[in-house]
Order: C-alpha cells, then structure tokens, then sequence
C-alpha cells in the first residue's frame, strides 16, 4: 500500500441539509461479503455515517470508478476480513488500477487527496449493508438503542479529525461524540478530505485562533493545561444559539499513534499559514481508558479519542466559571457509551472465538 505524503489543503465547500436515518434489524452472516450494486453513494446514505457534509467529489469518482471496473471485468467486488478491505480477483485488478494513478499524480497534495479518497470510497462500498450507520458496528452487533444522548454545552465544540483508516472502523471510538452530541456538536473532519478540511478550518478561522485548541500529547510541542488555557475565560451560559464566533473549538486527533504525528503536523502547517503563529495545544491529565482491553495505546498516559473527550470535560467542570454547566455529566455520558462500545466488541469476539483481550504495547518514543 502507498503511503500519503502530508501538506496543507485549499479547496471550496459547499452546504449541505443534514438527515438522520436508523440501521436495519437485518444482517449479513458471513465476514465476506459482496457490495451492493447501486453505482453511486448518495447524499442521504453519505451522510447516515455520521457528518453533515457535502459528498467529496472525489470519493464519489472512485466508487464510480470501482463500480465500472466491476461491470467491465469478469471479477466480483468482494470485501472480508478485518477492516472489510478488498478481496479476490477485483482487489487485484483494482490494485492495478489505482497504483497506476497514484504514481502518474507529480503533486504530492494530489496525491494525499487521492489516497484518502480511496480508502473512504472502500470502506463505503465495503460496509454497505453490513455495518450500522450510525456505531459502525455489524447490525448484529448494533449498540444504538443502548447509548443515552446529551445536549453538549453550546459554547463547545469538538472535531474529529479522523485518518481515512479509521472512517468506520468498528473499535473507533471518536464516533461515539456525536452518537452522544450530535452532528453539530461533533463534527467529523477526515484528515486529505479536501471539503471537510476546508469547513473545518473556515469555522476556526471565523472563531479566530484564541478559540482553537488542539489535544495532543507531544513532548516537543509546548502544552498548556486545561486550567491554564482558560484562567479568566467567561462561561456566558445563555440558553441560546452562540454566536461561531463564542465557540470553543477542540481538535481530537483520531487515528493511531504512527498516523498522528503526520496528522498533527498538517494541522500545525495549515495554522502557520493561516495565523502565522502554531496551533495552541492541552494537554490533559487523562488515565488510561476501557478500551486499552481492545485497542492498546503505546503508554499509559496516552488514552483513546473518546477518552480525551472525557478527560477534558472533566478538567473543564473544576475550571471554577465552568463548574455549574453540567460538564461532568456530560462526560459521564461519553464515558457511559465507551463502555457500551467495549462490551458490544467483548460480545463479538467471544462469540466468534476471538481473544478478548490484546498484548500490551507501550513505547516511550512515541510522538
């Protein structure tokens, strides 16, 4: 597989009505499984995975590229396996395919471009029918009508900056902040995405950059604690609408830990160019998270995506101006749906004879 290069992204966006759909009680069997034939992704079914953005264009082009190479070979679209990537005679024939274009692509902002859009459009086409919509797990395995929702408070908001890798992968655990909050309060944002990188950073670039905070753990970026970050800030807790420009903006880098890095110094290029100054960054007292069972983290003092959500609405509620905004409970309710996550993922793996628990992994030298 090819690798993304990692440069700043310019390209316009576009307005989009969001809609709300609910997973179908039905499922597929089997772990291989052949997508559907529909030639297009529409709007409606682009955005039941959870985000209120236009469909990328150029995701929508590869699924339309994938689907006419299926129609004028003699091999089958076939997904299996973890991560539901492809199979068979098509995945080699594809293969082909997409290197060839990725090689003949001088620019290498091209070429992240089409990476990301290539590993979306397969894990669309790939899920389709087999995994819920909105928990991005098996429909057998569905945990929707488990998890509790809770209106955020309005003057925050998160995004997810998501690597393409972990778009619907089932142990992810970023997407549980809008199965929580909403859409509006957590918005996805997927890392070589040109539209989604562009409205994220109009909505930051609105708010102005003493309203944008990024949560990484790096030891060569100075960090500032929570407390520190918002010592003489207001809460100015109104019942209304906040105005874009009132908005706490926090950046949750979702991917691995060998994925992050690239993912934070995009963000760092791209806030250069912007403010000509670096991303603010928190840093967090966070502990290890519930989902270390499934998905280790490389050192204990590193936790999942949903983790650090938790870890900051909590450090948020003991800010003195902030601790009568129900900022606790909120992040009992991220916490509630992560532990939902873990046994709806324990139950699966059980009950397909897997290990319930993974090796350990902890390097010092990470990040």
């Amino acid at each position: 597989m090819f690798k993304p290069p990692h440069h700043a992204t310019t390209s316009a966006s576009m307005a989009a009505t969001p809609v709300t759909t609910v997973c179908s009680a039905a499922s597929p069997s089997i772990q291989d499984h052949v997508t559907a034939r529909a030639a297009t992704i529409s709007l409606q079914e682009w955005q039941a995975w959870g985000t209120d953005s236009p469909m990328p264009t150029q995701v929508a082009q590869i699924v339309e590229e994938m689907v006419d190479l299926e129609r004028q070979s003699d091999a089958q679209m076939k997904f299996g396996g973890l991560g539901g990537k492809l199979k068979g005679d098509f995945k080699t024939q594809e293969d082909k395919k997409h290197r060839a274009k990725y090689k003949a692509l001088d620019d290498s902002e091209q070429k992240l471009h089409f990476f990301s859009a290539r590993q979306i459009a397969c894990r669309l086409l790939g899920s389709r029918g087999y995994l819920c919509q909105k928990c991005w797990l098996p429909q057998e395995d569905c945990m929707c009508s488990r998890v509790v929702t809770s209106n955020l408070w309005h003057r925050i908001r998160f995004w997810l900056y998501m690597h393409p890798k972990d778009f619907l992968r089932q142990n992810n655990t970023g997407k549980l902040l809008w199965q929580v909050f909403g859409i509006n309060a957590a918005k996805l944002c997927l890392f070589g995405i040109a539209e989604h990188e562009e409205i994220m950073w109009n909505a930051f670039s609105h708010s102005g950059r003493n309203n944008v905070w990024c949560l990484y753990p790096n030891k060569n970026t100075p960090t500032k604690s929570v407390e520190d970050s918002f010592a003489g800030c207001t809460s100015n807790n109104q019942p209304h609408q906040t105005d874009e420009g009132e908005t706490f903006n926090f950046i949750l880098i979702d991917g691995t830990w060998s994925n992050s890095a690239a993912m934070f110094r995009r963000l760092k290029e791209r806030a250069d160019l912007i403010w000509g100054n670096d991303l603010p960054c928190i840093s967090l007292s966070t502990g290890a998270s519930a989902m270390h069972k499934l998905r280790p983290q490389p050192s204990w003092d590193r936790t999942c995506t949903a983790g650090a959500a938790v870890g900051l609405l909590d450090e948020l509620h003991l800010v003195s101006q902030f601790n009568s905004l129900g900022l606790d409970k909120q992040a009992e309710a991220v916490e509630n749906s992560v532990d939902i996550l873990l046994a709806s993922l324990t139950g699966r793996r059980l009950r397909m004879g897997r290990s319930v628990t993974r090796r350990q992994r902890h390097h010092d030298d990470f990040c």
